[in-house]
């Protein structure tokens, strides 16, 4: 498996792409990252999006046109997709596949699963590929997503903390912003804010 990224737009959004077999799958395509994404692709297959929020998935309309891949977002953050709910004028796009809860499926031979951590959105989730784990907004390394924000919810994020606390493996988290950790490491730092959501 290959993995590359880059951070994308003011928020410094980390767009992947991840390739194995020769098929690329592109993960979080944020703003400004449609040009970097056909640079780095030769077969892409799919658009993955950990949520909904317009950092994550402004480039998914021009990409999904272009490469003509469908889109997979959680089922709770598709209405972001369309709806544009923070007015930042996000280009609209529709979820190919809308994924629901906990999930396993299979992208041309490819094993994706999504494992739901709401709380930073009401579908913010894990997506885990091999030995990787994209989290989206969910951790950070030393520390978790804001849930003060519209259709955020302390409550879901006390139990995705208790959620990913009970994880039994360890693999690399790559997160919606700054550098990659491990799910052991976090585990030590992220049952403090329990007591501070």
């Amino acid at each position: 498996m290959k993995l590359i990224t880059k951070p994308m737009g003011d928020y410094q959004t980390n767009c992947y792409i991840v390739t194995i077999d020769e098929k690329d799958i592109i993960i979080d395509p944020g703003i400004g990252a449609t040009s970097w994404v056909i640079e780095n692709c030769t077969n892409p297959i799919a658009i993955l999006n950990t949520h909904g929020h317009f950092d994550h998935i402004w480039s998914n309309k021009e990409l999904k046109e272009r490469l003509k891949i469908p889109i997979y977002t959680p089922k709770e953050d598709a209405f972001m997709l369309q709806n544009d709910p923070f007015n930042q004028g996000t280009p609209s796009s529709i979820p190919d596949f809308e994924v629901i809860g906990d999930s396993e499926f299979l992208i041309e031979g490819i094993k994706i699963e999504y494992i739901h951590t709401p709380g930073h959105t009401p579908g913010n989730s894990i997506i885990i590929i091999e030995d990787c784990c994209f989290c989206g907004d969910f951790i950070f390394e030393n520390s978790i997503g804001r849930v003060d924000f519209p259709y955020s919810n302390p409550n879901d994020m006390k139990k995705s903390i208790k959620k990913f606390l009970a994880f039994d493996f360890d693999k690399t988290l790559y997160p919606g912003h700054g550098n990659k950790t491990t799910i052991k490491t976090e585990q030590k730092r992220v049952g403090i804010w329990l007591e501070h959501i």
